[in-house]
């Protein structure tokens, strides 16, 4: 598994000693979801036409995600300098936003947006549709997590590696440098100490919904 803007992220110690995570409050009503559990109508900070739309993937790949109290959106129609993966508490609506990159196919004039999306193998491009967190493994990156692409949009997904990882391209400083992150090969990277906080937090068997509004 390679990410497009090069160079090599380690797993070090000062992954291992992250701060404790906080969620932003936020004082949405709720509803009861098939099941008993209460989910959030509208999460604060996100769009509520993606927040249905994981809603559904979540009714719709039942079987495949195991754990339903929390998902990550992404909103892929913000720019890769504006905090735009979600990690949205599906009981109490609280949401926690990083940043993250999508893939230079996806992007290839490097202007900071998501241009389409692309699920054919070597397209380096980002995948739409929903994914289940897998398993975690120490790779060309350190300590990264895989996917599974549940969609007909993103079912190439394990075949291309698309995972989730740290990469020095991510990181926030990016921003002050160039104005945006780096691009991936179509996986999501983060900086080091958000990929901690997330791979904690999504765990094995938790769903990922990226899409695109405009």
């Amino acid at each position: 598994m390679a990410a497009g803007a090069g160079g090599v992220m380690v797993a070090g110690p000062a992954m291992a000693q992250a701060d404790p995570f906080q969620f932003r409050q936020t004082p949405q009503g709720s509803m009861v979801a098939p099941g008993g559990a209460p989910l959030v109508r509208s999460p604060s900070g996100v769009d509520s036409r993606l927040v249905e739309r994981a809603r559904a993937a979540l009714d719709r790949h039942a079987s495949r995600v195991r754990h339903r109290d929390a998902v990550g959106i992404v909103d892929f129609s913000k720019r890769s300098d504006t905090p735009r993966f979600h990690l949205v508490n599906m009981t109490t609506g609280q949401v926690e936003s990083f940043l993250t990159t999508h893939g230079r196919g996806s992007d290839r004039g490097h202007t900071g947006y998501l241009q389409d999306f692309s699920n054919r193998v070597g397209s380096n491009a980002t995948s739409q549709g929903a994914y289940v967190t897998a398993s975690q493994y120490h790779g060309k990156y350190g300590l990264s997590m895989k996917l599974q692409g549940l969609d007909f949009t993103n079912s190439n997904a394990f075949a291309r590696a698309i995972v989730m990882h740290p990469a020095w391209y991510a990181e926030k400083d990016m921003i002050a440098k160039h104005g945006k992150l780096g691009r991936s090969e179509g996986c999501f990277a983060f900086g080091s100490r958000d990929h901690w906080l997330l791979m904690n937090r999504l765990g094995d068997g938790r769903l990922i919904y990226a899409d695109k509004l405009a």
